[in-house]
């Protein structure tokens, strides 16, 4: 499994924290700041530019924060149809963006408000919200800090659990069924 980390538009110093903060089952790769990030095309350009030939069947997980959730959409459904497998996308604080795939999708969101209306978009599979609310910038920055609930997507069943280890259980999930 590829693990690819969309951010969006803010200080690289943010992504760095946000990598630091996780462990990761195998070395994510990380989009540069520079590319624009909104944007599926240029996403995608890079993906072929890192990925060789020969590992594109390899099952991609994309991570997308704010505006990097816009590219990671399109970019997950850019690179299906040239045939390459999409294991997920987790969308943190993509507010406002429509989620609706042939793909596992998982929100994360900075404030229950966000986390709800979101849900009008495309609710996805397990999801996370941070309760008490935090700065949009801060879940990015440290989530390992960051407390709320994870709600399963077909049962209203809630438990506490902090955004790392929310973001840890389904990185795990995923390696496993790779």
């Amino acid at each position: 499994m590829l693990i690819v980390i969309c951010p969006g538009v803010h200080p690289p110093d943010l992504t760095a924290s946000f990598v630091q903060a996780l462990d990761w089952p195998a070395e994510p790769l990380v989009l540069t700041e520079r590319l624009p990030i909104y944007s599926p095309p240029h996403i995608l350009t890079f993906l072929l530019q890192q990925i060789p030939p020969s590992q594109r069947q390899t099952p991609i997980l994309l991570i997308g924060f704010s505006a990097g959730v816009v590219g990671a959409i399109g970019a997950a459904y850019l690179w299906q149809i040239l045939g390459g497998r999409i294991m997920a996308l987790i969308a943190i604080d993509g507010w406002g963006v429509p989620l609706f795939s042939p793909f596992p999708i998982h929100r994360i969101s900075h404030d229950a408000f966000t986390h709800w209306s979101s849900a009008l978009l495309g609710a996805g599979q397990a999801s996370f919200y941070a309760e008490p609310a935090v700065a949009h910038l801060e879940l990015w920055r440290a989530p390992q800090t960051v407390c709320g609930w994870s709600v399963q997507s077909f049962a209203p069943r809630y438990h506490r659990i902090t955004a790392a280890q929310f973001l840890h259980d389904l990185l795990q999930h995923y390696q496993i069924n790779a």
